[in-house]
């Protein structure tokens, strides 16, 4: 069976700047990246609109406004480096009546307070930074841009890769088996044993915490965005990312209006329940998950409360002509025929039971396992930074002791 230091579960971005930053901190530390399709970064890092998130909107203090300033920066610092094309297009939050300023007023200091630069503009400074957009009022993010995520991945890959470690596609892990010395996961590729393991596992997080006797009051349930892309000759209606004020009682952020670094421009997304967890389309149906979601006490519970904009979400993912409505809330001039056909993402959200949103990072660690349960935007834009945070607070002390031990010519003590 093969033997490593760190195994990884999942090759997303998240899974592989955690590798790549084990290849800084731990050159000689052995690492395999388990990942269950045939290519990394298969779903949520190569399905999102790929915007590099300024940190205006996430609470201060969290871990998502702490590592959102700081992976930012990590991030651009990476594409330079690695030849990634990336855009620092800046962004607009917009105000489309009275009733949203005072929120937009909130939004306002939570970017002054993460250290975000963030100008409140009036309808006349937004006309000129775009002219196609309504509003009463805006926020303006200079410093917010584009990506092209996957690419980002597959230049991470390419360095771990480099540095000799070993990625491992078409390993869906099936159980692991804890003990005080190691790891074993079991996986369709073959078993593997570590020292240690990482869970990165996205839309699958809470199962494999499961697996590793983490106690969770979570449960992952999956909600699709819908986008769709403007057609070529209408691709001038914005030059910067153009979003609404959000509802500040859901963690998603309202139908906006997303340059990409190839010239397109997308629209979106929608937020509905996805009936799988890698369920793109709407015909895309699991029984057996979409009953665990349905029987979870906690979606139970978030249904109850807000049903009636879940309702009004699928009838806008069932009618493009209600989708049109809300883009149209932003850019007036928009047209049915200016949308191309949708594409879709998944996004693992975390629900605890009692029907609330984890609204944060949320990362939770047993004896040898460190599980990332809830790593929803902008975990994309923070990968970098949640890479080292996993390093530093989880995984540092365990891995020094291990090279100590393999100095001396001892073993390496148990975390029992």
């Amino acid at each position: 069976m093969p033997t490593y230091d760190v195994a990884i579960i999942g090759g997303g971005i998240v899974g592989l700047a955690t590798a790549y930053r084990l290849t800084e901190q731990y050159p000689n530390t052995s690492v395999v990246i388990l990942e269950k399709e045939d290519q990394v970064a298969a779903h949520q890092t190569s399905h999102n609109s790929g915007v590099i998130h300024s940190g205006v909107f996430y609470e201060p203090g969290s871990l998502k406004a702490e590592n959102c300033r700081e992976g930012k920066r990590a991030l651009v610092e990476f594409c330079e480096r690695e030849g990634v094309d990336y855009e620092m297009c800046g962004k607009v939050v917009v105000a489309t009546d009275e009733s949203e300023v005072p929120e937009l007023e909130r939004i306002q200091e939570k970017g002054r307070q993460n250290q975000v630069e963030c100008t409140r503009i009036g309808p006349d400074r937004l006309h000129e930074l775009e002219p196609h957009v309504q509003g009463v009022a805006g926020l303006h993010v200079p410093r917010a841009g584009i990506v092209d995520y996957e690419a980002v991945a597959e230049a991470l890959a390419h360095r771990v890769v480099e540095h000799g470690y070993s990625v491992q596609t078409g390993a869906a892990v099936r159980d692991l088996h804890v003990t005080p010395n190691h790891v074993t996961v079991d996986t369709t590729a073959g078993a593997v044993q570590a020292q240690h393991a990482v869970n990165c596992a996205g839309l699958y997080a809470d199962r494999i915490a499961a697996m590793s006797g983490q106690a969770l009051d979570t449960q992952i349930v999956p909600f699709r965005g819908e986008y769709y892309e403007l057609v070529p000759e209408r691709r001038s209606l914005c030059t910067r990312l153009v979003y609404p004020v959000p509802d500040p009682a859901f963690p998603f952020l309202g139908v906006h209006f997303t340059p990409t670094v190839d010239g397109r421009v997308e629209c979106g997304p929608s937020a509905v329940l996805a009936f799988a967890r890698e369920g793109y389309g709407l015909t895309d149906v699991d029984w057996g998950e979409l009953w665990e979601t349905l029987t979870y006490p906690g979606f139970q519970k978030l249904s109850a409360r807000h049903w009636r904009r879940g309702l009004r979400e699928l009838l806008q993912s069932m009618s493009k002509r209600v989708y049109l409505r809300a883009a149209r809330q932003l850019i007036p001039e928009v047209q049915m025929d200016d949308f191309t056909a949708p594409w879709a993402g998944v996004r693992a959200q975390a629900l605890r039971r009692d029907g609330t949103l984890v609204d944060d990072f949320l990362i939770r660690e047993t004896n040898r396992v460190v599980n990332v349960i809830n790593a929803a935007s902008p975990a994309a834009t923070s990968a970098l930074n949640i890479g080292s945070l996993i390093l530093e607070n989880h995984l540092a002390g365990r891995l020094d002791r291990v090279q100590v031990a393999t100095e001396s010519g001892g073993t390496a003590p148990t975390d029992a």
